[in-house]
């Protein structure tokens, strides 16, 4: 697991330590994820993309599940220089069209 993923799953578990950027907050209303799966989710998640040297901060993209074990992408972060909050960048549903089955590879 890389270094910024197990920092954001500390963070996360420990209350007021996460931000919502409002990218995100669109986001999850477009389609129809709620804040709270997000974030119990993020335990479970599986990491797909690490960006420890992210010019705004280390962040990582991340494969969850919804209530319904449908797959969610989310982008996690952590301010430049900061070693708080965890930030859920952005959640989405993947595009099969653009990721393999499980979702773990970008189609080449």
């Amino acid at each position: 697991m890389s270094n910024t993923l197990e920092r954001i799953k500390r963070l996360v578990a420990q209350e007021g330590k996460i931000k919502i950027s409002e990218h995100g907050y669109d986001e999850l209303a477009n389609d129809d994820l709620t804040a709270r799966e997000i974030i119990e989710g993020v335990v479970d998640s599986i990491l797909l993309e690490d960006y420890p040297d992210y010019p705004k901060g280390p962040c990582v993209l991340v494969l969850q599940r919804d209530r319904n074990g449908d797959p969610i992408h989310a982008v996690w972060g952590i301010p430049k220089n900061h070693a708080q909050p965890a930030v859920l960048v952005t959640a989405y549903r993947p595009d099969p069209e653009l990721w393999d089955k499980e979702f773990m590879r970008r189609r080449q």
